[in-house]
């Protein structure tokens, strides 16, 4: 990534009600002038208004208290002067700050819960009950705890807000060191992601098109990789949209059909009979090494299925915030929301799942053993709308994942050419970008490894980083449990992101030699 430009101006609103400067936009955004109060509670810390107390204003004279109660109230609204990169007005991320709560909830959803889900049962199959359930509660309160700790630091230092997760990485490691950390993981996990999605959205789409058409199908029907490229090909047209706010209808559209086809799922797995021959107990393998790695990759699967926090900042950044109204609590309550229908979608999949297939489970997910099991005993309606609804939430899940990528190319872009990108050269960035995407996943088919791999690679994004940056920044008194508690958490997320690279490696290589060398009887 191109490191945006050093100089930053000091803007100051023309009207006292926003501390965010009203700059047009390439596609035509303001930002919002809050006309309510959102916080509902007001920060008890210092603020420029503290000297101005009844105390202080009691001996003073009428004209002259008016004169400082207006300013009061005009540096509540402003609070402190944020620093703001100009930059920043051309940006996907950063153009529009018209967002509230609601869209919080809604990208949040969109971004935490979706195909990932599909996965857990297979991680089951290689933990059992116990130790599946166990892994996926506690994953589950550490990146809750570590989602708090992103969103408190967006604003942590007066006067400057971090817009996106490898800027926050550098201000809390350092400029180079932060960008090291951070910005390969963050963005694999952006293009891991969409990559993963494109064989979901394809293969669903195929499956969805067999039973849709049934006999009637021509003869020569599209193959795995045809059915991707039309995947790609719709996940291009819809990512023209402009900016992270231009996209909140899709964000929702893809939280409520994710919510919706995860129930679906496993309420129509768990209502059919059982597979004759099902086993809960874990899965074994010829050798000791292979079950240690295959339970390291299961973990990966885990940790991948709460990926999202790399987007944290970036949605945070699309809200207006004030010294009275800050960004943190309508951040914080659509957060909330969000992550409680997370948790109502990922449990029910896990559990159900595995209970209805146990370690039969295959390694496309639960959508694959569904279709594959009961392809007969399930109403051909209730199968291809389930169907259609998981592709939907991935076309809408492939654009909130893409847009940081879509934020390096143009940052890039204007950095060289202190001007914003031309609708032609953003459309380019963005096909670029969908088809590089088609051929890694053409070329890396397994689902269940890619997912493993991604969630070793990118699992220091969610559960390791974050604790770092608070001892760092907020700098809790030395020794003191926050600063211990911290610490370990965050040096045991560096342990387990190397222990589930290795099993993801492992179960990819695993696979690929099974596909080169097996042959059919």
């Amino acid at each position: 990534m191109e490191e945006r430009p050093e100089t930053e101006l000091i803007s100051i609103p023309a009207t006292p009600r926003d501390s965010t400067p009203e700059i047009l936009t390439p596609s035509g955004h303001r930002s919002p002038r809050p006309h309510s109060k959102e916080g509902g509670k007001s920060s008890t810390a210092w603020t420029p208004t503290s000297f101005i107390s009844p105390r202080f204003l009691s001996p003073i004279g009428t004209p002259m208290k008016k004169v400082l109660v207006n300013m009061k109230g005009y540096l509540e609204e402003v609070g402190h002067l944020t620093k703001l990169n100009p930059q920043d007005a051309w940006l996907p991320i950063t153009e529009s700050r018209n967002g509230n709560a609601h869209y919080a909830a809604f990208h949040n959803l969109n971004a935490g819960v979706g195909f990932q889900a599909l996965l857990l049962p297979v991680a089951f199959s290689f933990l059992g009950w116990s130790w599946g359930i166990i892994a996926l509660t506690i994953a589950y309160i550490w990146q809750l705890y570590t989602l708090w700790i992103l969103v408190q630091l967006h604003e942590a230092v007066p006067g400057k807000r971090y817009n996106r997760y490898v800027e926050l990485a550098e201000a809390a490691f350092g400029n180079r060191l932060g960008a090291w950390l951070s910005l390969f993981p963050t963005a694999y996990l952006s293009a891991g992601t969409a990559t993963a999605l494109i064989i979901v959205g394809g293969e669903t789409m195929k499956l969805f098109f067999e039973i849709v058409c049934g006999p009637l199908c021509s003869s020569n029907p599209l193959t795995t990789v045809e059915w991707y490229l039309v995947f790609t090909s719709l996940c291009i047209v819809l990512s023209q949209l402009p900016n992270l706010n231009s996209i909140a209808g899709l964000s929702l559209v893809g939280a409520v059909t994710a919510i919706i086809y995860s129930t679906m799922v496993w309420l129509l797995s768990v209502s059919q009979p059982r597979p004759p021959n099902i086993s809960y107990e874990p899965l074994a393998l010829p050798t000791f090494t292979s079950s240690i790695f295959s339970v390291f990759n299961a973990l990966g699967i885990i940790a991948f299925a709460f990926r999202g926090h790399n987007l944290v900042l970036e949605i945070q950044s699309t809200m207006p915030s004030t010294f009275k109204h800050p960004a943190h609590v309508p951040m914080w309550r659509g957060a909330k929301v969000a992550y409680f229908f997370i948790a109502m979608c990922l449990f029910p999949v896990a559990i159900g799942g595995f209970w209805a297939y146990g370690n039969l489970m295959p390694s496309g997910g639960i959508l694959n053993a569904l279709f594959g099991f009961h392809e007969h005993d399930i109403s051909r309606g209730l199968l291809a709308t389930t169907f259609l609804l998981v592709v939907f939430s991935c076309l809408s899940s492939f654009q909130i994942y893409s847009m940081p990528v879509f934020d390096n190319f143009e940052a890039s872009y204007t950095h060289r050419t202190n001007r914003p990108c031309s609708v032609w050269v953003r459309s380019g960035f963005r096909v670029v970008y969908g088809f590089i995407n088609f051929f890694i996943g053409v070329a890396l088919p397994f689902l269940s490894s890619l997912a493993g791999l991604l969630g070793g690679l990118t699992l220091p994004v969610t559960f390791a980083y974050p604790c770092f940056m608070w001892v760092l920044i907020k700098k809790p008194i030395k020794y003191s449990f926050n600063w211990y508690f911290n610490w370990s958490l965050g040096w045991l997320g560096v342990a387990f992101s190397l222990a589930f690279t290795i099993g993801g490696i492992w179960s990819l290589v695993d696979n690929g030699l099974k596909l080169k060398f097996f042959k059919p009887s």
